[in-house]
């Protein structure tokens, strides 16, 4: 959203469904009509419909749909706490307090705990001297985490970025006396949690309509961010409890 009192937009300004995504699909290769869709159901961004029902994009509808697919692609955002965002920033705006919305930077921190997109849709895909390079750990460790099954290689042989902090975090680990054999065990549960949150989403995703992928996408990383929440308190009390005198 952009400062009000620049003027009535004119009719150059507004794009159709098809151009917003040519205008970001450099930026969302994965960007699809139906995504565009689902978000407009979900409330996330509503643009004008002309008379023949044709939407059309404003300049702040633009704003506001980079925005969300930011949040999803880089902080892993759900649904629900993007719209809590975005109901900030409205407020925000129309105070006077800032005048557009800013897509906030990607966080180094672990993916997961509030996460929008388990799906892998992005499109880079790592060699292992890629993870090596940039984990920065050596390339011992990498391998042998390939060979627990912590790190495993996709179509074609190349590695999910995520490869890169699984790596970092395994090297932190270490250092305090965590080795890669009693890290078999966080691969079993997230194994075990995968296999309960497909098995709810996956009916979903087979409804066949246009947005059943985007549902049932939705659906699975609210149950995994709400698993993650969990498993993080549990450990916290039980840990908590082990340290008590």
């Amino acid at each position: 959203m952009t400062a009000a009192g620049q003027g009535a937009p004119k009719e150059e300004d507004f794009l159709s469904i098809g151009g917003v995504i040519a205008l970001l699909s450099p930026e969302f290769p994965d960007l699809t009509v139906s995504k565009v869709r689902f978000l407009e159901n979900e409330g996330l961004v509503t643009p004008e419909r002309t008379a023949s029902g044709y939407r059309r994009f404003s300049v702040e509808d633009r704003e506001r749909l980079r925005y969300v697919l930011t949040a999803q692609r880089d902080r892993y955002l759900p649904l629900k706490v993007i719209r809590q965002e975005l109901d900030a920033l409205d407020a925000a705006i129309a105070d006077g307090s800032t005048t557009a919305l800013r897509p906030r930077p990607g966080a180094d921190g672990v993916p997961g705990s509030a996460p929008d997109d388990f799906r892998s849709d992005t499109v880079k895909r790592l060699t292992r001297e890629n993870v090596i390079e940039q984990s920065g750990v050596d390339a011992g460790l990498v391998d042998a985490l390939v060979d627990a099954g912590l790190i495993v290689a996709g179509a074609g042989g190349f590695y999910d970025p995520e490869a890169v902090l699984i790596a970092r975090t395994a090297h932190d680990l270490a250092a305090h006396g965590v080795d890669v054999r009693h890290l078999r065990g966080f691969r079993t549960a997230a194994d075990r949690q995968t296999g309960l949150i497909t098995q709810i989403a996956g009916p979903i995703a087979r409804q066949g309509d246009a947005d059943a992928r985007d549902r049932a996408a939705e659906l699975a990383r609210e149950i995994a961010a709400l698993s993650v929440s969990l498993h993080s308190t549990l450990v916290t009390v039980a840990v908590r409890h082990a340290l008590e005198p």
